[in-house]
C-alpha cells in the first residue's frame, strides 16, 4: 500500500503554511543562513511506525538537500531509546520542519500501534480488526494508511464505496426490508449493502433481504454468537460499539467475521517520539 505523493505534498503544504506562515521569527532572526548541523528521531516509548516517509517528506519539502537515512521503516516494531532516523543538512530547514514532521509520524505510529495491539489479541479468530470513517478532517487517508500498517483493514474510505444503512436510514425510509429493496432497485451490481442491526429480530430481516454485511451493533457477546448462527456464514457480520482492548479478544472468539473501531483513529494516543540535535 503506497500514499499518493501529491495528497501527502498538500497535507504539509497545508501543515508547514500553518505552523511558519510569513517568517519563524526563532529561526530566521537567530541561525545563520547556511548553517549545517545533524540531527535525529528517537522512540520514547515502544510500538509500531508508520509515516516514517511522511515524516521525512517535511523536511525534503523544505530543503531538498537534507540527507536522511532511515534505521526503521513503516510497519517495524521499535522500541523506548531507539533512533529512527539521522538527518544532515540546513540547520533552519531541519528546525522548521521538526515540529510538523513530528506531528505527522508521532500520530501516525499511535493508530498503528493500537491497530497492532487489537489486531494481535483478534489473532488466532476469524475476526480481522477494521477502522471507520470516524477520520480527523483531511486525514483519512493518512488514518486509515496507518491503520493497515499496523494489521488492521479498511472499512469503506467514503460514502461512495458501499451502501451502508445505518439506524438512522432505516428509521428514515421506514425499515430495513424497504430500503433495501430500495437501494437493490437503483444501485449498480457493484455497489454492496451493509445493514447495521440493533437486535436479532433485524439481523434476521436484513439476511432475508440478502444483505451483503450485517452490523451488530452494540451487541452483547451472547447476541454476537446467535447471530453467527442464525446467519450460517450467508453474510458478513462485523461488530462494532463499545470496543476495548479489554473486551476485544471476546468478541473476535464469537465468530464475527469484522470488528471495527472509531477509536483506531478518533482519539488514538500519539506515540512519543522526539528530535535531538547532536552537539558541534
Amino acid at each position: 500500500m503506497k500514499l499518493q505523493q501529491f495528497y501527502i505534498d498538500d497535507i504539509i503544504k497545508t501543515a508547514l503554511t500553518e505552523d511558519i506562515n510569513y517568517i519563524d521569527s526563532t529561526t530566521d532572526l537567530l541561525i545563520p543562513e547556511n548553517d549545517v548541523s545533524e540531527a535525529y528521531f528517537m522512540a520514547k516509548d515502544s510500538g509500531v511506525l508508520a509515516g516514517v516517509e511522511v515524516a521525512a517528506r517535511v523536511f525534503k519539502l523544505l530543503d531538498e538537500n537534507i540527507e536522511i537515512k532511515f534505521l526503521f521503516r513503516d510497519g517495524d516494531k521499535v522500541k523506548k531509546g531507539d533512533v529512527i532516523a539521522e538527518f544532515k543538512g540546513n540547520t533552519a530547514a531541519m528546525l522548521k520542519a521538526e515540529r510538523t514532521s513530528l506531528n505527522l509520524i508521532q500520530h501516525m505510529s499511535g493508530i498503528a500501534t493500537y491497530t497492532r495491539k487489537c489486531a494481535d489479541l483478534a489473532e488466532g479468530t476469524n475476526a480481522s480488526v477494521a477502522d471507520t470513517r470516524k477520520t480527523l478532517p483531511g486525514l483519512r487517508p493518512l488514518q486509515k494508511y496507518s491503520v493497515a500498517v499496523g494489521g488492521g483493514k479498511n472499512h469503506r474510505y467514503n460514502l461512495t464505496d458501499a451502501a451502508m444503512l445505518k439506524d438512522n436510514h432505516i428509521d428514515a425510509y421506514g425499515g430495513i426490508t424497504a430500503a433495501v429493496k430500495a437501494l437493490r432497485e437503483k444501485a449498480g451490481h457493484m455497489l454492496k449493502i451493509e445493514v447495521e442491526a440493533r437486535t436479532l429480530e433485524e439481523v434476521k430481516e436484513a439476511l432475508d433481504c440478502g444483505t451483503d454485511v450485517i452490523m451488530l451493533d452494540n451487541m452483547s457477546c451472547e447476541e454476537m454468537k446467535e447471530a453467527v448462527k442464525l446467519t450460517g456464514g450467508k453474510a458478513k457480520l462485523e461488530a462494532s460499539g463499545n470496543v476495548t482492548l479489554d473486551n476485544i479478544k471476546e468478541i473476535a472468539e464469537t465468530g464475527v467475521d469484522i470488528i471495527s473501531l472509531g477509536a483506531l483513529t478518533h482519539s488514538v494516543k500519539a506515540f512519543d517520539i522526539s528530535m535531538k540535535w547532536r552537539k558541534k
